[in-house]
């Protein structure tokens, strides 16, 4: 299949910390960590207030298929369970403990066996391990596809296309072997036809470390992209490594393809290893309003505001602050939120650099629709919306949106275009579960007519 000319936009990349030598924050007096740090089912707390805990301790269980293990990324004393705000402006139950500064490992911890498919995917689920590019889903449903004949591809995903965050950088060039050790795990026990580790073309380092890891692998492609935003996003990445395109509602093993996170197959292989879960993660403090940027390994529950003092903390007050990159990251009210699984960047952003633009109407110039990775057509899906047309919505495929911002970047009118597609999808999803319920009414009054 003939691949279509590559459609994006090219932000300033402000990849200030590309090169920098990962700094290790001490340990926080107190963590906060949520039972919800990835899609699906929220993990279910297994101690309780008074409880002693330590580091790597299972603190919270899957609380279902699609869900993942929590572990305590410090020993020390269970203070409080209680609901606390989500980087998203959720909330959810979140385990507070009281550091004792030890950081006394588990006793429990220990290498899993893996000799088997099935082992494999019990390690990978008993990791922690979810999608560290920011989606959190976890890995292990993730992997365990229907039919492994029908895998044709892996992609590991390194292209990190978002502006200033350089943390699965710093995975390939710091952290080669982990990397090569989930390679061949995922080579080993799901045997896909080709494995292609995806980079953009403006990561020398990352490059070269990975050419060199898997010189001598014929089944292992490192494949170099151009750089341009959004790169990185599973289908984007499917379709202009692969040449498929994946249909609304399909998964990307319908299509024979899985991706994954290269910080996300490190965490596994590291699992493998010597049995540690998931629970530090190495965060990209930046932005024009911090003073020393820098990549911060930092155990999950900590508060964003000791990361901002750990790199000395602020040149001027920030009018913003995003947890995220720029393009699909969040603002928040509050340095207390926590580092959690999938946080990956922390931006702070002084007065200077943030404005509010004044929307005007749309001048039918055609930019979204030339930069718009999945080829819609964000002018109509906006006026359809505004319509509350729903035919309209699913005429224009508005489900297919990645919501990668590319059409509200390059608005000259500052329409807010991706803002409306998401309240778009939101309609649809709604539409579909009223038809759910009202199926299910129908057939129970079926049943109940038939019974009489």
């Amino acid at each position: 299949m003939q691949k279509w000319k590559y459609r994006g936009i090219s932000p300033p990349h402000n990849k200030n910390t590309n090169c920098s030598v990962v700094r290790r924050l001490p340990t926080p007096a107190e963590v906060h960590i949520p039972m919800q740090m990835h899609s699906g089912k929220a993990a279910v707390p297994v101690v309780k207030v008074g409880d002693e805990v330590k580091m790597g301790q299972l603190i919270g269980e899957m609380g279902g298929i699609v869900s993942s293990p929590i572990h305590s990324s410090v020993s020390g004393t269970v203070k409080k369970i209680h609901d606390r705000d989500l980087i998203t402006g959720q909330k959810a139950v979140t385990v507070s403990i009281a550091s004792d500064g030890l950081q006394t490992l588990c006793p429990d911890i220990k290498p899993p066996s893996v000799r088997s498919l099935q082992e494999f995917y019990d390690a990978v689920r008993d990791s922690g391990a979810v999608g560290l590019g920011g989606a959190g889903y976890p890995a292990a449903p993730k992997l365990a596809i229907k039919n492994l004949d029908e895998l044709d591809y892996i992609l590991i995903n390194g292209a990190e296309c978002e502006p200033y965050v350089t943390a699965d950088t710093n995975t390939m060039v710091a952290d080669s072997k982990h990397v090569f050790a989930g390679v061949k795990l995922l080579e080993e026990f799901m045997r896909p036809k080709k494995i292609c580790i995806c980079i953009e073309d403006n990561k020398a380092e990352a490059i070269e470390a990975m050419q060199e890891t898997f010189a001598y692998d014929d089944n292992i492609e490192v494949c170099v992209l151009p750089t341009l935003y959004p790169q990185g996003e599973r289908k984007v990445l499917v379709h202009n490594i692969t040449g498929r395109i994946v249909p609304a509602g399909a998964r990307l093993a319908d299509v024979g393809v899985i991706v994954t996170n290269v910080t996300t197959i490190a965490v596994f292989a590291r699992y493998v290893r010597c049995g540690l879960p998931l629970i530090k993660k190495v965060v990209t403090v930046d932005g024009p309003a911090i003073k020393n940027p820098s990549n911060v390994l930092a155990p999950i529950g900590t508060p964003i505001r000791e990361l901002f003092d750990f790199c000395g903390g602020f040149t001027e007050d920030p009018r913003k602050i995003i947890v995220g990159g720029p393009m699909m990251g969040f603002s928040q009210p509050s340095l207390d939120v926590p580092v959690v699984k999938t946080t990956n960047c922390l931006i702070a952003c002084p007065e200077s650099t943030t404005f509010h633009a004044e929307e005007t109407a749309c001048i039918k110039c055609g930019r979204c629709l030339s930069v718009c990775p999945m080829r819609l057509m964000p002018p109509n899906i906006e006026t359809a919306f505004l319509q509350s047309n729903l035919d309209a919505l699913k005429h224009y495929n508005a489900g297919m949106c990645v919501e990668c911002g590319s059409c509200a970047y390059i608005c000259p009118a500052k329409r807010p275009l991706v803002q409306v597609i998401q309240l778009s999808k939101e309609k649809l999803w709604l539409e579909k579960q009223e038809q759910k319920a009202a199926a299910a009414a129908s057939a129970g009054t079926s049943d109940v007519k038939g019974a009489k």
